[in-house]
């Protein structure tokens, strides 16, 4: 019975055939919702954008536990920025990751003293034949002379010494994340030694 009362409601009514099935919110949708203070909302959109947050703070961050406190600290900025996002300007998950980065960013650089040592330590570690540069700039060196002169080396050279002093990555990982070969990993760091050691004026 109950069939064949729909079947006559959709004659006797047929714009009812034409109503289609709700469709989810999509990131827009929420990110207005959340400005307007809606938690449930909200919690649907950390559902929906968290493993894509988290992984590009992990990239940047690396520290495990300390991914997860940016991770969080990134939600709650969306939930107080809501309001200024702006879907003329790009899409939600853009806004999303932005405000991701820069939260990563910063907290890197809010851990940079302790970087900082790493590097000088890596430098003394370093034993092609330029443990002297290290020995120097550990002695001798403030932090702040190191970037400086970490900032006259070629790019592929400072993006090989930062990612396996900054990033803790081997000289296999570097090569792999690179796409290039582990002889020319070594190379780049080699040269960029030199023209630390230069630059720093080690004797």
């Amino acid at each position: 019975m109950s069939g064949d009362r729909d079947k006559v409601d959709t004659m006797r009514l047929p714009w009812l055939r034409a109503v289609k099935p709700l469709e989810p919110p999509t990131h827009e949708d929420l990110i207005r919702l959340v400005a307007l203070g809606d938690e449930a909302a909200f919690e649907e959109l950390y559902d929906a954008v968290a493993p894509r947050v988290f992984g590009l703070v992990r990239r940047v961050v690396r520290d495990p536990s300390q991914s997860q406190e940016v991770t969080q600290e990134v939600f709650v900025d969306i939930w107080q920025q809501a309001a200024r996002f702006d879907a003329d300007r790009g899409r939600a998950m853009s806004w999303i990751l932005v405000i991701a980065h820069r939260r990563a960013v910063d907290r890197v650089r809010a851990s940079q003293a302790s970087t900082d040592r790493d590097m000088r330590q890596g430098i003394k570690e370093y034993q092609e034949s330029y443990d002297d540069v290290a020995d120097t700039v550990e002695t001798a060196m403030e932090s702040a002379r190191v970037h400086k002169a970490m900032e006259t080396l070629t790019e592929p050279q400072r993006e090989a010494i930062s990612l396996a002093y900054y990033g803790g990555y081997t000289h296999q990982e570097v090569a792999e994340l690179l796409k290039i070969p582990v002889g020319t990993v070594k190379t780049r760091i080699r040269d960029g030694m030199i023209r630390l050691r230069d630059r720093l004026g080690v004797a």
